[in-house]
């Protein structure tokens, strides 16, 4: 008797929990009125794809530090002059260090037979100075988990690579797909993601919703990273290869098939790192075709003309626009993406995507005429894939350092941070960061799209992008939770990061409702509610926490 009335008691608290979630959400005013508008705009005079063109067809890749990179950002600056927001500007933070971008790349195998390799040069490297040609040979070097580790597999290969094309990694059997590269969350992945995760010891997020064939596109927190290590033995591994004479260096990227390379750098954007000799990535399946011939003695010979350009050290730039209030407009909603790329497509999903939807957000307002309490800001970082460079540096001058945890005026102004940038795929919902306090607030704002779509709250954390360097100071910031189409397994740092991967209806989708959220944020009566201040994070000189940026 006793266990069936506890678990009718159980059943009516849940029951009347249930009933309360949409009061809840009622309390908070959203505008309709305005809700169609930004929809109608989006939807029906969508300009995003045209934002999308430009940053791609025309300015990309766009890799830090790089003209693309400036042609970009001043392409964007010109376009926000253009629609009437004010205050358009680069804003600058700082050196990026090596300016870098390629102007040519033509690699074939000679011998056996003549054929094409698939492939492109690898960032902050030098060019041949014309055509090489030379026989390769098979040098696998990972740079391991110690520097005695590295120093054992450099010995193997001391005095075998002078005036060789080196292949410096493993061959790797490819396995048959039979998933589908592209996909949509379903009803009951989302379902699960809006649960809360079990608890862990040793860290209180679970990660994002797993993305098959690859990591996810912005993959969760981890544990500490010896960046300052791997750095180090990447450079040993480059003196090592250039005092044995290495003539050009062949990758086969980090994973990807079927042509697709994921591959990003070889070299170092810092002028006291070494220059590395020529490094290029080819398809695997043209390494592993190389690979084969050298395993059964058969005479190889490799043909590379590259050309490549270093510019003057290069200033930091983040791009900064706004729409200013009116009673409140000390206070700042800030939309953010980041505009810089790797150079192997056009960076159209990573993240040219997510700075069109935010360019388009601020136009749909400006064009719409809302008279806003608050000024709402637009940001386009420089520097997110080299650690959140930009984003970091504009957060430390104008908010608060991290390290310290000393604080800004302005830290207490501003309202909420949206940021985009898990590729193309429609809004599916917001990750809450552990802010719970925001669930019935962005519950009521995103019931206007339930139709399109976007419905899911949940309490965990998505890492690895410009939103957490608001977070880590204490600062309301969030990324939206997106479908992940083929960002995983076919563009995310890869040489298919390309305008044609890209989709515009859903880019016209996530711009109504960032444009939603920008406009709610900035008319709500309070700021919206923040957690508790987080410690001091002093970075200690070798180790930075979470490891690369997934972005």
């Amino acid at each position: 008797m006793l266990g069936t009335m506890t678990r009718r008691t159980v059943w009516i608290v849940l029951w009347a929990a249930w009933i309360a979630l949409p009061l809840v959400s009622a309390q908070e005013k959203v505008d309709l009125l305005a809700v169609h508008r930004i929809r109608a705009e989006a939807l029906n005079n969508p300009k995003v794809m045209e934002h999308v063109f430009y940053l791609t067809d025309v300015h990309g890749p766009r890799l830090a530090g790089s003209p693309g990179y400036r042609a970009a950002a001043e392409w964007a600056v010109k376009q926000l002059k253009e629609w009437g927001i004010d205050n358009a500007r680069l804003e600058g933070f700082g050196s990026m260090g090596r300016s870098w971008s390629f102007v040519h790349y033509a690699g074939r195998l000679v011998e056996p037979q003549p054929a094409p390799l698939i492939g492109f040069p690898l960032a902050w490297t030098p060019g041949t100075n014309g055509k090489v040609s030379a026989e390769p040979v098979l040098a696998p070097m990972p740079l391991g988990n110690s520097d005695e580790e590295l120093e054992k597999t450099l010995a193997a290969f001391r005095g075998k690579l002078r005036g060789k094309i080196v292949l410096i990694d493993n061959p790797r059997e490819l396995e048959l797909v039979v998933q589908p590269l592209a996909r949509r969350f379903t009803d009951a992945e989302l379902a699960s993601e809006a649960l809360a995760p079990d608890p862990r010891p040793e860290s209180p997020f679970a990660a994002p919703i797993p993305r098959p064939q690859g990591p996810p596109a912005a993959p969760g927190p981890r544990g500490p990273f010896d960046r300052e290590g791997v750095r180090r033995r990447a450079n040993r591994r480059i003196q090592f290869l250039k005092e044995e004479g290495a003539l050009v260096v062949v990758s086969a990227g980090l994973r990807g098939d079927r042509g697709t390379i994921f591959a990003t750098s070889f070299g170092s954007r810092e002028p006291k790192d070494p220059l590395p000799p020529p490094a290029v990535a080819i398809a695997i399946e043209h390494y592993n075709r190389i690979a084969r011939l050298l395993n059964k003695k058969i005479p190889v010979r490799l043909e590379f003309e590259i050309e490549t350009r270093f510019h003057d050290d290069a200033q930091g730039y983040n791009v900064i626009a706004e729409i200013p209030g009116g009673s409140k407009k000390e206070e700042i909603v800030m939309l953010g993406a980041h505009l810089d790329s790797w150079i192997a497509g056009t960076g159209a999903t990573d993240n040219a995507a997510g700075c069109a939807v935010m360019l388009e957000a601020m136009r749909i307002l400006k064009t719409l005429d809302f008279k806003m309490d608050r000024t709402v800001r637009l940001a386009l970082w420089d520097g997110e894939e080299q650690g959140f460079l930009g984003s970091r540096a504009y957060v430390k001058e104008h908010f608060a350092d991290r390290e310290t945890m000393a604080l800004k005026p302005a830290h207490a102004k501003l309202a909420a941070y949206f940021n985009l940038d898990n590729g193309s795929g429609r809004i599916r919902g917001v990750y809450l960061q552990n802010n719970d306090m925001v669930r019935p607030i962005f519950q009521a704002w995103l019931e206007p799209f339930r139709d399109l779509g976007a419905t899911t709250l949940t309490i965990r954390n998505t890492g690895g992008t410009d939103h957490l360097s608001f977070d880590e100071v204490g600062l309301p910031g969030f990324q939206f939770i997106q479908d992940p189409l083929e960002y995983s397994t076919r563009t995310h740092h890869s040489n298919m990061d390309l305008y044609d991967h890209v989709r515009g209806g859903d880019l016209m989708q996530a711009s109504a409702v960032v444009a939603s959220f920008a406009y709610h944020a900035a008319m709500r009566p309070e700021m919206l509610p923040r957690k508790p201040l987080p410690k001091p994070r002093p970075r200690p000189e070798s180790k930075a926490e979470g490891g690369p940026s997934g972005g």
